[in-house]
């Protein structure tokens, strides 16, 4: 069934980070994702599952939306699943949220996040965000306090 999630980043000066938390069955370093609940946008999904599995509230940017297969472990094996992503310029980050005590959070400069991130299913998308950079950097601007 379709996700919706966000990879959160951060921008100074002229570099760009992006926040990855691990997973909960393998430990892998992921982007937060999951499933919309009834009658909740996708920007609602997005702001919800940053805040529960990382801890960050921030601007989701509509413009930009990236969509990818993702494996996910269920009873019946490795299944491909899509999920839409969007780009959320996080704005602050908690030290308590609902999920700390099952995940861990690193930031990553955009350019080294291919050595930190689950290759097999975020290389293309770390590659498309940093393809749009320069326009979601210009998009998160007015957002920066």
């Amino acid at each position: 069934m379709h996700r919706v999630g966000i990879v959160p980043f951060d921008m100074k000066d002229r570099l760009t980070a992006l926040l990855f938390v691990t997973s909960m069955t393998r430990g892998r370093w992921i982007l937060p994702k999951g499933l919309a609940k009834a009658k909740e946008s996708h920007a609602d999904t997005c702001h919800r599952e940053g805040f529960e599995e990382a801890g960050v509230r921030g601007q989701v940017l509509e413009d930009y939306p990236f969509t990818v297969l993702i494996s996910k472990k269920s009873d019946k094996g490795m299944q491909q699943i899509p999920v839409t992503y969007y780009p959320y310029l996080v704005q602050t980050q908690e030290n308590e949220w609902p999920e700390a005590d099952r995940r861990q959070r690193h930031w990553t400069l955009v350019q080294d996040a291919a050595k930190v991130a689950y290759k097999d299913d975020f290389l293309c998308l770390i590659q498309q965000f940093q393809s749009l950079e320069p326009w979601i950097r210009k998009a998160a601007e007015p957002y920066k306090s």
